[in-house]
């Protein structure tokens, strides 16, 4: 399994924002009118070119035994222990400020989700979901690979669905050449159900065994599934999902609008709603939390 990749190969874009931005293409709201699928299939656009080149690295390196590796390193969580507004001053650092189109900092990009949800009336550990759930981009900050930290997730161990975008790359994944690995089934039974599915690795995957004892099983599987856009826009994996998942996937549903279409040109004020979302953590996360 290959470790040394170069700086262009750990960061094909020039920031996380670009593979937002691109699902935007890819889903956009309902009420817009927007390029047709066919359109965002040309790959000869030169403009697609680093998005192009993001999912030729995560799908030909995320194989079987590169996710059991990650889960073996980073599940431990003996990098950093820190409260969670320490965790968001760390994931600030993030911001690429060579880049114009960057003008939010990722706590305000999350403020917005979380703010957008306790607008519409939904219960706080929803609200509290909306502000969490892209912490698990610090891996970035630990030295991941942005290809490891963001992209749409899916399934390894078994036959990678032609829903997922750019489907073709995964030709040059060392586990399309495995019998073990190359089925519709593939490593799973028959609706086995997702918890004993393997996804590729990532930020949802990281932040879910994160909060796996602390939060409501509604709010996990928003944030362990939030990216699985193979699943829960195109429905490519029903064979794998049980009846619990089917039922459970509806909050990822009611999720992933506020993950899209949140952002707004006028950031969130920080300083106001710092006391009630400080509050709101205490009511459900420990005083620190292990990254």
């Amino acid at each position: 399994m290959k470790t040394d990749f170069s700086p262009q190969e750990k960061a094909p874009l020039s920031s996380l924002d670009v593979w937002e931005d691109d699902l935007l293409e890819r889903y956009p709201e309902p009420e817009t009118t927007a390029k047709a699928k066919e359109e965002f299939r040309n790959y000869d656009n030169p403009e697609r070119d680093t998005v192009r080149e993001f999912y030729r690295l995560n799908h030909t390196y995320q194989t079987y035994d590169f996710v059991q590796q990650k889960k073996a390193d980073f599940l431990k969580f003996d990098r950093k222990e820190m409260p969670i507004w320490e965790a968001f001053n760390f994931l600030n650092t993030l911001v690429d400020d060579s880049d114009p189109d960057i003008e939010l900092d990722q706590l305000q990009h999350l403020l917005q989700t979380s703010e957008a949800i306790r607008a519409d009336g939904h219960p706080d550990w929803f609200v509290l979901t909306g502000l969490l759930h892209d912490m698990g981009k610090v891996l970035c900050l630990f030295g991941e690979p942005q290809w490891a930290v963001v992209g749409d997730t899916f399934p390894v161990g078994c036959k990678p669905s032609d829903k997922i975008v750019y489907p073709e790359f995964f030709d040059a994944n060392p586990d399309s050449q495995d019998e073990r690995y190359n089925t519709k089934y593939g490593v799973y039974e028959p609706n086995c159900g997702l918890d004993n599915v393997h996804l590729s690795w990532g930020h949802d995957e990281y932040l879910y065994h994160m909060m796996k004892d602390h939060m409501p099983e509604s709010a996990l599987y928003m944030m362990r599934y939030h990216s699985f856009y193979a699943q829960h826009r195109e429905g490519a994996y029903d064979h794998l999902m049980d009846d619990h998942d089917r039922e459970m996937f509806k909050w990822v549903k009611l999720f992933n609008p506020y993950d899209l279409y949140s952002k707004a040109p006028v950031p969130p004020n920080v300083k106001e709603l710092k006391p009630y979302y400080e509050d709101l953590i205490a009511k459900y996360l420990p005083s620190t939390i292990k990254f």
